[in-house]
């Protein structure tokens, strides 16, 4: 996401507009219906943006605007449509190596402290390195994630939307988020200088 400053917010929001777009075919999985999500979201904020009063940066209030767009298509859809999801995308043995015969994290593995993460959450730099880490998740799995994590949609809404079972949902949130904790170990608090 972008984080933008200036003096015109309708400059801004055009700005925006491709990441929106990007974030909305992620989670509709159709470009036309993304294309409508972040045009009703455009044409809200456009109607709105008088009462913008800058307590929020331009960029969070517009997504805020555009999750619920998603929302109000995901419960909308008459038909849900399955989603051809493994459990498999990101392989079990994939974090075997982190953890001890006991399960418990390996001596070397351990996450490390990761600060104060107000702080570590507030930094530009830091969404960008998440969002970097997003895009390497397996579609379907970050598709899963933010349905979850982002829209905050309840875990009975996101297996009914992508026709998945309870288990393999669980299965997919603790790979992407094992994952992206991996990822953002390595891409953000080992180093000095975050990477993308």
């Amino acid at each position: 996401m972008n984080d933008l400053a200036g003096d015109d917010p309708y400059h801004e929001l055009s700005l925006l507009r491709r990441d929106m777009l990007r974030f909305a075919e992620l989670q509709l999985r159709d470009s036309a219906a993304a294309e409508d999500a972040v045009q009703d979201a455009m044409v809200a904020a456009m109607a709105r943006i008088s009462t913008f009063e800058g307590r929020a940066q331009i960029s969070t209030w517009l997504f805020a605007i555009l999750k619920n767009k998603i929302i109000d298509v995901l419960r909308a859809r008459s038909r849900f449509v399955p989603l051809e999801i493994d459990v498999d995308d990101i392989p079990e043995d994939t974090f075997d190596g982190l953890f001890d015969d006991r399960g418990h994290w390996a001596k070397h593995e351990r996450p490390a402290a990761w600060g104060d993460p107000e702080d570590a959450l507030s930094r530009r730099q830091f969404w960008v390195v998440f969002q970097a880490c997003l895009e390497r998740l397996p579609v379907n799995t970050a598709r899963v994630f933010m349905m979850r994590e982002f829209l905050g949609l309840g875990v009975d809404e996101v297996v009914a939307e992508l026709g998945i079972s309870k288990t393999n949902c669980g299965v997919i949130l603790h790979r992407a988020r094992m994952t992206l904790r991996v990822c953002l170990q390595t891409r953000w608090f080992d180093t000095k200088e975050p990477s993308c």
